[in-house]
């Protein structure tokens, strides 16, 4: 049995991070491989560190000490209770290796084949800056192959095109999640095998049903936010008031809950299926939001993230037909009563499903 080893960001708390690694590993399993998710999780990225690191990048606090002391003295408690929560969906949802947070711990680890799975495997972390690790760069011996990488936004220094380049031309072969990411390859001068689904939407939203254990009954209009955008937080309230419908706010982050509607705070991966299923309307800013509304069929209201990773959001829906999910204006609620052809979205998920799995497997050399 092929013995595969797989690389992503599935250590942060985030619902997509972790539910992007289980579907990669049900993935592969289904293809009789013997697979695990490397538990790669740096130091600055767990604890007082990452929190400290995050200030760093804060410019509205970068000449005021008092500022960055409250802010982590209130944001490390808040991340420490999210991390602890996250580490046993990890343990019980992933099959991992023991944790490793180096780069003399990666390199100890041995595989037939190496992975850089999905997410923003690519781009900048906690300390803004990129890590050679998610381009494999500890590899000594097997093959390396990428599947449905991201780098999460689209300009990037010289410099960093020029060490990303050299990393990238060790794969063996090169599957990303954006047509955006194909562009920016295709412009470097490195081969790309072609642009595959992210892992979650390889699953059907009735295999994704079976991990539900509960169904959330009632009609409400959900929000599950990623980015700090005011827009977002009154047009989910404003669209609650307009349809009479009450509004949940579901995040792993306890600051979410002053942004309005019944807060729930950090469910298990099940609920968090379960609440994107039985909702009347998703309201999110979330990649992976989008994937599971679609998944499960269900209308949702795409608000573009106010940061330079929109471009995610962008394919996938361009790829479905659904750009026209996204609201232009604030003060418009009609999208919510506007019906999703889901007949159509589910046929052209059939076809890159398959298509998806065809590039992995010529990747995988199956």
């Amino acid at each position: 049995m092929m013995d595969v080893k797989v690389i992503t960001r599935h250590g942060p708390s985030n619902y997509g991070s972790l539910l992007q690694s289980i579907a990669t590993l049900k993935i592969l399993g289904s293809l009789g491989l013997s697979a695990e998710i490397i538990d790669y999780q740096r130091k600055d990225e767990r604890g007082l560190k990452a929190t400290l690191a995050q200030v760093r990048l804060k410019k509205a606090y970068a000449n005021n000490i008092l500022k960055k002391t409250l802010y982590v003295l209130v944001r490390f408690p808040m991340e420490f209770m999210a991390r602890t929560r996250f580490d046993k969906m990890r343990i019980q949802y992933l099959r991992m290796t023991n944790r490793v947070s180096d780069i003399d711990g990666l390199t100890q680890i041995g595989a037939d084949v190496f992975i850089t799975g999905s997410d923003q495997v690519w781009g900048p972390l906690y300390n803004g800056k990129y890590d050679p690790a998610y381009f494999l760069s500890f590899v000594q011996n097997g093959k390396k192959i990428a599947y449905a990488a991201s780098f999460g936004k689209t300009k990037f220094s010289d410099e960093i095109v020029s060490e990303y380049k050299y990393w990238l031309r060790l794969y063996d072969g090169i599957a990303v999640r954006e047509d955006s990411a194909v562009k920016l390859l295709n412009e470097w001068g490195i081969r790309c095998n072609g642009q595959v689904l992210d892992p979650t939407l390889m699953l059907s939203g009735e295999q994704w049903s079976k991990m539900i254990r509960k169904e959330i009954k009632g009609e409400y209009i959900l929000v599950y936010q990623i980015h700090n955008d005011a827009n977002l937080n009154h047009y989910a309230l404003d669209l609650s008031r307009h349809t009479r419908l009450p509004l949940v706010r579901i995040s792993p982050h306890l600051h979410q809950m002053r942004r309005g509607g019944k807060f729930v705070w950090c469910p298990d991966v099940s609920d968090f299926l379960a609440y994107i299923k039985g909702c009347r309307c998703l309201v999110t800013d979330s990649f992976h939001g989008t994937c599971f509304a679609i998944n499960f069929n269900r209308p949702f209201i795409e608000v573009l993230p106010n940061t330079s990773t929109g471009s995610r959001n962008q394919s996938i829906l361009k790829l479905t037909g659904l750009e026209n999910r996204i609201v232009k204006d604030f003060n418009d609620f009609s999208l919510f009563n506007e019906a999703i052809n889901y007949d159509k979205v589910n046929a052209i998920l059939v076809k890159e499903r398959s298509a998806s799995l065809d590039i992995l497997k010529g990747l995988l050399g199956l």
